[in-house]
């Protein structure tokens, strides 16, 4: 049902079939969505004559924003249609002039605005004092501007253009000013409540979504306030994933969404770690968009949270090499390195994990990583090599036992694996027991290294004959045996099994019983205990 649900929306949004009246697209400019007015303002020149000429205008604003001065001046031209003169086409056109011909451009400016039809109308020299602005002229705005409160003070964009004005010269609090200002002159005016929190929204966020919620309770029909909300929970610094996701599910009932919306709204119910969900957003995203970079990156992320780490090999391939210019990170390489990791194919994984630590050498625990997956097929060598990379950019401070006794159980791993040469072997488990005593400092009142050392050195003297592991026995054996809890046992009966068969080596029966017996202790039932106990007595009563 959820699918349906998505689908249906997707469809609709791909589509471009908005639930929006074209009329609606100057609105939506005015309000600052000038990618939501584009498709109905097109729709409007195409299907309604008797607004052309402004729809124009828009349009050719529009594309100046766009940098598309070309495609500007067509459709500034094709206001100009008529036999009237087109005030606002006039100035569209002037606009594109500014920097290249100033004078031209303010002598055909003035030329309109002196039309006995021009004098009085605020707007023909608000557009004026845009030419300038949106080409960064701020002084010449000003005047403009100032020309426009000559007709009258008390206007709501006008008061927008002041905030606008002030914005341009970095001042956030004169711009929002203004725009409250506009916003008492007609509480509606839905350009300066989206231009107040646009402008506070990294300075006092809340401020910026409690005028947003203003505007909401305002104009309730007006989703895309969801739009400007979900935008600011999605950014930092709050990174309101769950709240943003709401948002954009609201605003998407709007109809006016494109597909850098629609990306946006999956990227959300990924991080507010709804996998399935998202994924099923990719996908329908995918079926319109197959070669959209966002959605194959989505696709291979929430494939690997849902472990399905197949398809997430399939569309990791799809993003890096069938996606329009995707932009990577080091995120695309981990979670390609993590579905190439898990279905054991370590070199391609440890591959995209190098590429990660190359792209962002900050990140130093992706060498760890590498050293994992050398260590998961067996490579001791290269795990080793790796995880000393990790220690050697590692702050200290960071350099914990746990982290350090990792490397001596790396080497405890390579001095035991097999074809290994001896000499090789031996450098090994020297290592290991040099890295293991270094632990044993840093936790003196611990049991765990001088456990690791007896390990590495029976492994060095196998048939007991110099006891290199009896100290760290020992040692080992008088912690486990002093905690007096059960979940030491295992540890005591293997410690107890090599005092008991050193003292037998060296033909100490009584002392090589008191530490079989320890073992029938914890478990009586020992055969291996119980047997050597039975060949000692035996060989006690003979020597009688």
């Amino acid at each position: 049902m959820k699918r349906n649900f998505l689908f249906i929306l997707f469809a609709v949004i791909a589509a471009n079939l908005s639930a929006a009246e074209p009329a609606q697209g100057i609105a939506y400019y005015k309000a600052g969505f000038p990618q939501v007015a584009k498709p109905l303002l097109l729709k409007q020149y195409a299907t309604d004559t008797l607004t052309r000429s402004e729809t124009c205008f828009y349009l050719g604003n529009i594309f100046f924003g766009e940098n598309k001065p070309d495609s500007a001046a067509i459709y500034f031209k094709k206001g100009l249609v008529g036999k009237q003169v087109n005030v606002l086409n006039t100035i569209g056109l002037a606009m594109l002039k500014v920097k290249s011909n100033p004078k031209e451009a303010d002598a055909d400016i003035q030329s309109v605005l002196k039309l006995p039809t021009s004098k009085r109308n605020q707007d023909y020299f608000i557009a004026a004092a845009n030419a300038y602005l949106f080409n960064g002229d701020v002084e010449q705005a000003s005047n403009y501007m100032e020309k426009a409160k000559n007709i009258k003070v008390k206007y709501a964009s006008l008061a927008v253009l002041s905030g606008d004005i002030e914005l341009a010269r970095k001042d956030v609090g004169k711009a929002c000013g203004n725009y409250e200002l506009a916003i008492s002159y007609d509480d509606k005016c839905k350009e300066a409540y989206i231009k107040y929190a646009r402008a506070y929204k990294k300075v006092n966020t809340q401020l910026a979504i409690e005028m947003l919620n203003n505007l909401k309770q305002k104009e309730p029909t007006f989703l895309l306030v969801d739009k400007e909300l979900g935008d600011i929970y999605y950014a930092d610094p709050l990174n309101d994933f769950v709240k943003a996701t709401q948002c954009y599910d609201s605003y998407l009932k709007s109809g006016n969404t494109s597909i850098s919306d629609f990306t946006k709204y999956a990227s959300s119910v990924f991080y507010s770690k709804e996998y399935t969900k998202s994924l099923e957003i990719s996908l329908l995203g995918l079926e319109k968009a197959p070669r959209n970079p966002v959605f194959n990156r989505l696709a291979m992320y929430n494939c690997v949270e849902l472990g399905k780490f197949d398809d997430a090999i399939k569309y990791a391939d799809s993003f890096f090499n069938k996606s329009d210019k995707p932009e990577i990170s080091y995120y695309d390489y981990t979670y390609y390195g993590q579905a190439l990791r898990s279905t054991k194919k370590f070199d391609l994984a440890i591959e995209q994990f190098q590429k990660a630590f190359k792209l962002d050498s900050t990140q130093i625990g992706f060498q760890k990583d590498i050293s994992d997956m050398y260590s998961e097929k067996e490579d001791y060598k290269n795990s080793i090599s790796a995880y000393e990379t990790y220690l050697k950019l590692l702050p200290d401070s960071k350099k914990s036992s746990e982290v350090i006794i990792r490397l001596g159980k790396l080497y405890l791993s390579y001095g035991n694996s097999q074809n290994i040469a001896d000499a090789d072997k031996k450098a090994a488990l020297i290592n290991a027991d040099t890295i293991f005593g270094k632990v044993a400092v840093l936790e003196p009142n611990g049991y765990r290294a001088n456990y690791y050392r007896a390990q590495t050195n029976f492994m060095l003297d196998p048939d007991l004959n110099l006891g290199l592991a009896k100290p760290y026995y020992e040692k080992t054996l008088a912690f486990c045996e002093s905690k007096a809890d059960s979940k030491f046992n295992k540890l005591i009966v293997e410690c107890a099994g090599y005092m008991a068969y050193f003292f037998y080596l060296k033909k100490d029966f009584q002392q090589s019983k008191v530490y079989w017996n320890k073992i029938l202790t914890i478990d009586p039932k020992n055969d291996k205990a119980l047997k050597a106990i039975e060949g000692i007595d035996k060989a006690m009563k003979g020597k009688k």
